[in-house]
């Protein structure tokens, strides 16, 4: 088992990767599940494929599962999912000392550890994520949120998880599409700050999108250093350090709202998309050259992840993109900074570009075929 701990004073707490880890989650979770009756929030998806083996676990150490199941997707991440969520929660009589049990996706976790953050003012939740996007992303470093109609993950709070158990085999259940959506958080990791973990992917990202149980293990095991250690650096994004995390995500964050965060273009698509025209856009200000931008792009081609905005068949303006990140999170005092790159393994943020610029930029895109 690889144990990587997220080293925040006076909140540390583990992240765990291994495959089987579900089976054996309330010997994971131990004392923290403090009471017979376990709160536990999850999709009806995620609920099909493992709540016998959740619920064979938490019996065998004389514990009950309790479900609050939503509907999969987005919806759920709304007010009505949180109003929904909480008042389960009180109703189960969930205590400040007690655990919420946080398992699915990045919509489960992120409405989950948002809920616990708000309940009687703050109680425990644990992060057991079942998408290899949560697994290497968003389970960890205490982001919560839902989506508003100004847009996606602007109402929410920074609470940490007391434990992250992320069981690799349940990555087996994983539609392909979900997999290569994964796998664009993953690569991201060496894009923004690690050369050689790069060019680990360039030769096995494909052994990664096959289930390869020793690539996989490895992947997930090197983004959740990465990202533990921007969070300790970084906790509530302050610094500058954790908002490189967002490579790709302004520009993706855009298309998602210009796509009404559907099904027609994926959060992990998003990002690839994103962190390609962050390095076609680094490229046109002079800051990486063509043939890293070539190299990053092939990359996340070949996990068959879109790198073109015309394939989209956006019907709208580069200028109607640019207007869509007005709402972004790191927007401070009307201006917006860039994750840009210098190289590969070189993010940085740029607060010196106009968004008028950016919707040239994004106008020559819709262009490209």
């Amino acid at each position: 088992m690889a144990v990587i701990e997220v080293a925040l004073a006076g909140r540390e707490y583990d992240v765990r990767v291994e495959a089987g880890l579900l089976a054996d989650i309330a010997g994971q979770c131990g004392a923290l599940l403090r009471k017979a009756r376990v709160p536990i929030v999850t999709d009806e998806n995620v609920h099909r494929l493992w709540s016998e083996t959740v619920e064979a676990s938490l019996a065998n150490a004389g514990k009950e599962a309790r479900w609050m199941i939503h509907a999969p997707g987005e919806s759920a991440k709304s007010w009505d999912g949180l109003s929904r969520t909480v008042e389960w929660l009180l109703a189960e009589e969930v205590e400040r000392g007690d655990h919420i049990i946080a398992l699915g996706g990045g919509v489960i976790g992120d409405l989950t550890g948002f809920a616990a953050s708000m309940l009687k003012r703050g109680c425990g939740f644990v992060q057991v994520p079942t998408t290899l996007l949560a697994q290497v992303d968003s389970s960890v470093g205490g982001k919560t949120a839902i989506n508003v109609a100004a847009g996606k993950n602007l109402v929410g709070a920074f609470h940490q998880p007391s434990l992250v158990l992320a069981d690799t085999a349940v990555l087996s259940t994983l539609p392909d599409r979900e997999m290569r959506c994964g796998y664009a958080e993953v690569i991201k990791y060496g894009i923004l700050g690690d050369a050689e973990f790069f060019a680990w992917c360039e030769a096995h990202g494909t052994d990664v999108l096959a289930h390869d149980a020793t690539a996989v293990e490895l992947a997930v095991t090197k983004s959740v250093h990465a990202k533990a250690r921007i969070v300790a650096e970084d906790e509530r994004e302050t610094s500058g350090a954790r908002a490189l995390l967002n490579l790709g995500h302004t520009f993706g964050h855009s298309l998602e709202a210009e796509t009404g965060y559907s099904g027609r273009l994926l959060h992990g698509e998003a990002v690839a998309l994103g962190m390609v025209l962050a390095a076609r856009y680094s490229a046109r200000r002079g800051y990486i050259s063509d043939a890293e931008v070539q190299r990053i792009t092939a990359a996340i081609n070949s996990a068959g992840l879109p790198v073109e905005i015309s394939a989209l068949g956006l019907d709208c303006s580069g200028e109607a993109l640019a207007n869509h990140m007005l709402h972004d999170k790191k927007m401070d005092a009307g201006t917006l900074p860039f994750i840009l790159l210098r190289g590969i393994g070189e993010a940085f943020l740029d607060h010196n570009v106009a968004l008028s610029d950016i919707a040239d930029f994004l106008s020559e895109q819709l262009q490209v075929h």
